[in-house]
């Protein structure tokens, strides 16, 4: 490895340490019980950070056979600090969390959580921030138009929803619909909405760190019968209705 690639390599796993080690929630991550992150959230998390978009999968792999290999810990999806500095206290509740917090969530599940409010999958978190910049950067992650909520956290925390603090994170594992302030849900998405759930299943549930609130994890139950129609169709239907 030439001078210059070793300096890249070092300043590559600087940055890793800091990531994974010191603030994960900085970067809108929330690694799992045992402080791992997939390469997936992590790459996502990297490639928001100025300069820092070039790294790969391969980049990383550089780090793990170089000299600061001894600082990291890989596993077949993910990795981990081993020098940790962070906690994630899931036994005492903040007391007092933030009156407003804010999460993002994908277009298409908009209206659904309007409606039923926010789930967590079962051992999942659902992340929310008190800045609504970073919410919503952990909502690009899966939709590049996500759809920015507030959260009557305070009011919330009252009635007995909990709000553990993770840096400048808060996780929780579900938010009733009365508590969720957003966007008005048109006639049009709403109906939309409720077609494709009822094809599809739940879908306001979320993921480990960032909002997943569409993937049904029971196969079992995806739509059978009738193939639905493609974009060909839809565009055949909509010069119909201009001819007329």
């Amino acid at each position: 490895m030439s001078k210059k690639n070793q300096i890249r390599t070092h300043t590559l796993a600087r940055f890793m340490l800091y990531v994974l080690g010191h603030r994960p929630d900085e970067f809108g991550l929330v690694p799992d019980s045992e402080g791992f992150v997939t390469y997936k959230e992590f790459l996502w998390a990297v490639h928001e950070e100025p300069g820092w978009g070039y790294v790969r999968k391969g980049h990383i792999n550089e780090v793990l056979f170089g000299e600061d290999k001894a600082l990291f810990q890989p596993k077949e999806d993910g990795i981990r600090a081993l020098d940790r500095r962070w906690r994630i206290d899931l036994e005492n509740p903040s007391q007092f969390p933030p009156k407003i917090l804010f999460v993002a969530v994908r277009r298409r599940a908009h209206p659904v959580v309007m409606e039923k409010g926010l789930a967590a999958l079962e051992g999942k978190f659902i992340v929310l921030s008190s800045d609504r910049g970073m919410a919503e950067r952990i909502g690009r992650r899966r939709d590049q138009k996500p759809v920015v909520l507030e959260i009557m956290a305070a009011s919330a925390k009252e009635v007995g929803v909990p709000f553990y603090a993770f840096g400048n994170l808060f996780l929780t594992d579900q938010v009733p619909g009365r508590f969720i302030n957003g966007p008005p849900v048109s006639k049009k998405d709403g109906k939309s909405s409720e077609r494709k759930r009822e094809e599809r299943g739940p879908d306001f549930e979320a993921g480990t760190f960032v909002l997943d609130l569409n993937r049904d994890p029971d196969p079992s139950r995806r739509t059978k019968g009738k193939k639905q129609k493609g974009w060909k169709e839809e565009a055949r239907k909509i010069r119909r209705r201009k001819r007329h």
